[in-house]
């Protein structure tokens, strides 16, 4: 809760309930500072990191459960992914003709080709593109339009979300079933 705290943040209500899959908390979180619900990406990645930080710190036995751009199975990764590494998505004009995509996130296998598919899977041509990895972290640009002409603003932002999601969500291998 402090965590949360020091972020700008108040927890309003708080469920803990228990199903056949475990025990679950979920809280409804405003800022503090005006009392709404938290819709900035930047905020909602903050409070994302926070939550593993937390959880790595104080449970650590939870680790084999958290996603963090790998799935972690029942050992986890001999090179742990930097819980520190947020993920920014931005997408800007870049003439009357393409936008800009910029990606930065956790880097593991296979990242380039499954960026490239969220991409054209919503219809947005990828003209060109640049990789490039420090470390473990990721940066990828994209020149990007539709129809031939950029990106407007309400597609950037279902590209946002679709880039934001896929990346945020826990792989399972299909062997796993």
């Amino acid at each position: 809760m402090n965590a949360l705290k020091n972020l700008g943040l108040n927890v309003v209500k708080a469920n803990v309930f228990l199903d056949s899959s475990g025990k679950h908390n979920k809280f409804a979180i405003t800022k503090a500072d005006t009392g709404r619900k938290v819709d900035d990406p930047e905020v909602l990645e903050a409070i994302r990191l926070t939550v593993i930080n937390n959880l790595l710190q104080y449970h650590p036995e939870s680790s084999s459960q958290l996603a963090m751009g790998v799935a972690f199975g029942v050992d986890p990764p001999k090179q742990q992914v930097d819980v520190d590494i947020a993920t920014h998505i931005s997408v800007f004009d870049d003439g009357p003709d393409r936008s800009l995509l910029l990606v930065e996130t956790a880097d593991r296998p296979g990242l380039l080709v499954d960026l490239v598919k969220i991409i054209t899977d919503i219809n947005v041509n990828v003209e060109s593109g640049e990789f490039d990895t420090e470390g473990l972290l990721a940066k990828a640009k994209f020149h990007v339009s539709y129809k031939g002409k950029a990106i407007i603003k309400p597609l950037q932002q279902v590209l946002a979300n679709s880039l934001r999601y896929f990346l945020r969500r826990p792989t399972t291998e299909e062997a796993s079933f």
